[in-house]
């Protein structure tokens, strides 16, 4: 891999990570023509993510910042009593939290089925990156089936995030390992699907993917500290242009994508998906 193509391949993560079309899904496109494969193509994934990653932090600091402030405070509501009239034995404990702390358990729920992806399957996703586009067109087609679905799904619409919708809403994140099937699509979808509102989804989805990708590129610089191959046979220079590539293209494109996503326009990327899977499917 040259910077040209760390470039090109840093911008499309950059601008696809918030819309619900799979970034890896591109990324794998991008790479199959550029002639990437393998461990290659799987560590220079895993580092235009975290790049995004930092763009997200960036861009939702306001939200980000609620949240650890909220776990820095007693994590039991001042007025759970006063409220209801009930005394504090009665109160379920989840009713009794403050909103950051439901807030933070939700999301420490949604990565249980990712971290067990990544702890029990590393090897087979890896095997997956380096397969080809085969199975990238089918994802990319789920992907398009999903959001149409969901699209056109009118359950009844709940106020909050709870702990069982924190869990399915994980494990859609955590089959979105797979290239060409939408990380966000896929938690935006299933949230929807479960009765969630898109104001909450979009957000939700974008900050609970923060941890597992940060957790992997730490695991990335420890096998770097201990000399082994963390990054492939990518040099430097194409490292560091496809991070800055993408981290830009992410500040520049996270905000509007958040917006889009929020509207609830999920049928015309069901339409791209559709069509960008059937051309993958032509041409692999």
């Amino acid at each position: 891999m040259d910077w040209l193509e760390a470039l090109i391949l840093g911008i499309v993560q950059g601008l696809t990570e918030y819309l619900p079309v799979s970034s890896s899904g591109h990324l794998a496109i991008g790479a199959n023509l550029f002639g990437i494969e393998g461990s290659d193509n799987l560590a220079f994934t895993v580092l235009v993510h975290v790049a995004t990653v930092m763009s997200t932090i960036v861009i939702l600091w306001r939200e980000i910042a609620w949240l650890v402030r909220g776990l820095f405070r007693s994590p039991i509501r001042k007025d759970a009593v006063a409220q209801t009239g009930e005394t504090a034995e009665h109160k379920s404990l989840w009713c009794r939290l403050t909103d950051e702390w439901q807030y933070a358990v939700c999301i420490l729920v949604s990565m249980i089925p990712v971290g067990i992806v990544g702890v029990f399957f590393k090897d087979s996703v890896e095997e997956v990156f380096g397969s080809g586009l085969t199975i990238v067109g089918c994802m990319l087609l789920l992907t398009a089936a999903l959001l149409a679905f969901s699209y056109y799904a009118r359950p009844r619409q709940k106020e909050h995030i709870g702990l069982k919708d924190a869990f399915i809403i994980g494990l859609a994140q955590a089959a979105a390992v797979m290239p060409g099937l939408s990380r966000s699509g896929s938690t935006i979808a299933t949230g929807l699907l479960l009765g969630n509102k898109k104001e909450s989804l979009a957000q939700f989805s974008f900050l609970m993917v923060i941890p597992p990708i940060l957790g992997e590129a730490l695991l990335d610089v420890i096998k770097a500290l201990r000399g082994e191959e963390a990054f492939g046979g990518i040099d430097t220079l194409p490292l560091v242009v496809g991070f800055l590539a993408a981290f830009i293209a992410g500040c520049l494109a996270c905000k509007w994508m958040v917006s889009i996503v929020k509207r609830g326009k999920l049928i015309y990327f069901a339409a791209y998906c559709a069509i960008a899977g059937i051309l993958t499917l032509i041409l692999s």
